[in-house]
């Protein structure tokens, strides 16, 4: 049982990595850009959210447990991540993607060593997003766009045992849903320079909900570099056949975006 927490917990925290999320896009300020000949700008952004998360969740079979989790204890566990999102901006048109994988690893003895001397957890986390917007604003100091798109989830939690009578004995459990998503981007420039950037999303579909909010200012140091530094929280509320993900991740988020 305390194996089979683990792993539950793991893949929680999985999908609260600094990688979850989705919808970084605004991030990429597009305003006072330098277009290219044909018309369209692009923005590439890898980005790092130090989230922390709480909330419900249940894997195996198992009753809900209640994570409560600080960025400290993921990071701990922490075997890989990648975060980075783009977007391709024609006009008052946009195209923007956002692709999260992360990698969480964690091991713990057993009593007594009867039944396996170890255990070893491991989850993965996909989270991507593709999406289209509009600006329904737009002035030489901003824009704000009315966003809409789709988030594929993916987690998959496997537990494997050493020694023992369990020894090489290994379970898998997870889950892949689809939610479909619409809110509002933007930014405005305060300066050539100084710029403030955020986003609401909210959606339904494999999900009872799912939401997304953030607010960051920026600093454009060039045509072809910016960064940025703010908030995000997001929200899930996710079951399925005993699978169950219904939690709150919020920390601070920086990003890095190039334009071209």
């Amino acid at each position: 049982m305390k194996a089979i927490y683990i792993a539950t917990v793991c893949a929680a925290l999985a999908i609260a990595s600094p990688a979850r999320t989705a919808d970084i896009t605004p991030l990429t300020p597009d305003a006072k850009q330098v277009e290219s000949s044909s018309g369209w700008t692009f923005t590439v952004a890898p980005y790092f959210w130090a989230a922390g998360i709480s909330g419900d969740t249940a894997q195996f079979g198992l009753p809900e447990v209640h994570m409560d989790a600080d960025f400290s204890d993921l990071l701990s566990n922490l075997d890989f991540a990648f975060m980075a999102a783009g977007e391709a901006r024609y006009d008052r048109f946009s195209i923007f993607g956002d692709v999260i994988y992360t990698k969480l690893g964690a091991d713990a003895s057993t009593p007594a060593g009867i039944l396996a001397d170890s255990v070893d957890v491991t989850s993965k986390t996909f989270a991507g997003l593709l999406g289209v917007g509009y600006s329904v604003l737009e002035s030489p100091s901003g824009h704000l766009d009315i966003v809409g798109g789709i988030r594929v989830w993916s987690v998959d939690t496997t537990i494997g045992f050493n020694g023992g009578l369990l020894d090489g004995v290994e379970g898998d459990d997870g889950d892949t849903w689809v939610d479909g998503i619409a809110g509002f981007r933007g930014n405005y420039f305060f300066t050539p320079e100084i710029y403030m950037t955020g986003w609401g999303l909210v959606g339904a579909g494999g999900a009872d909900i799912d939401w997304d909010v953030a607010l960051a200012l920026g600093y454009k140091f060039n045509e072809t570099v910016s960064a940025v530094a703010g908030y995000r929280a997001l929200g899930v509320n996710y079951s399925n056949d005993g699978f169950v993900f219904d939690a709150v991740q919020q920390g601070p988020i920086v990003g890095l975006a190039i334009h071209f």
